[in-house]
């Protein structure tokens, strides 16, 4: 009874020792998101990810808020989180609509991530669904939304969004596809980049599939419907 008492208290403060590492660990390495609000970020997790998986050089170019056309942030909030400037960093109506319709229909509930969450998954974590990894994510956007103003959480995500396979960026995209400063994108061209934005290795300008066609309308007649975006960004 003895030797089974000291065998369970070596592995309880085995446990307790273990937590304490890990905690540390975390402590030492997680970001410091409030330098955030006066610093860009020089990389992100997930191209510094496609950089090592790839072995190529991700295309990327940073640009300021005021040099993103407003037709792109529109898209952008229209098309990922049409609640983006009235939410805390968690759309909660949002969510209990994915469920609903999920529960419904029989099947896995779509993303309702909002660009907050989108955009503390992008810069420092990974693409994985692990318990853990939504904890990082759930805390991290809280501290996004405590410390950033929401134009400047909008500006970072546009800088390092995927809009195609190792592009990164809206200046970036806007070059490529359209050959032209991000500044400078029409309506149409907007909601062509932001459709890319759920599935940016086959949806892109340029693309045929229906799937991305129907986004882009879908996105053009947000944008006409939802002009309140527009005084927000």
């Amino acid at each position: 009874m003895r030797s089974f008492l000291r065998w369970s208290l070596r592995l309880a403060l085995g446990g307790l020792a273990l937590l304490a590492l890990v905690a540390l660990y975390q402590w030492l390495t997680w970001p410091d998101v409030a330098a955030l609000a006066t610093e860009n970020p020089k990389s992100s997790a997930f191209i510094a990810r496609f950089e090592r998986q790839s072995g190529k050089k991700a295309v990327r170019t940073w640009v300021p808020y005021a040099r993103i056309s407003s037709n792109l942030k529109r898209a952008v909030v229209v098309g990922e989180d049409i609640n983006f400037f009235s939410h805390q960093g968690f759309d909660v109506a949002e969510m209990k609509k994915a469920w609903a319709e999920a529960k419904e229909e029989g099947r896995a509930p779509r993303g309702a991530s909002t660009i907050t969450q989108q955009l503390a998954k992008n810069l420092w974590l990974s693409p994985s669904r692990n318990p853990w990894r939504k904890v990082k994510e759930a805390m991290l956007t809280r501290q996004l939304e405590k410390h950033l103003e929401k134009r400047r959480i909008l500006e970072i995500y546009l800088n390092v969004a995927e809009f195609g396979t190792g592009l990164y960026g809206a200046e970036a995209a806007s070059r490529k596809y359209f050959g032209k400063p991000a500044a400078n994108l029409t309506e149409l061209e907007a909601a062509q980049l932001a459709a890319s934005l759920p599935n940016p290795d086959d949806w892109h300008p340029g693309s045929t599939r229906k799937g991305y066609q129907r986004r882009v309308r879908m996105l053009v007649g947000r944008m006409a419907k939802a002009g309140w975006v527009g005084r927000e960004v």
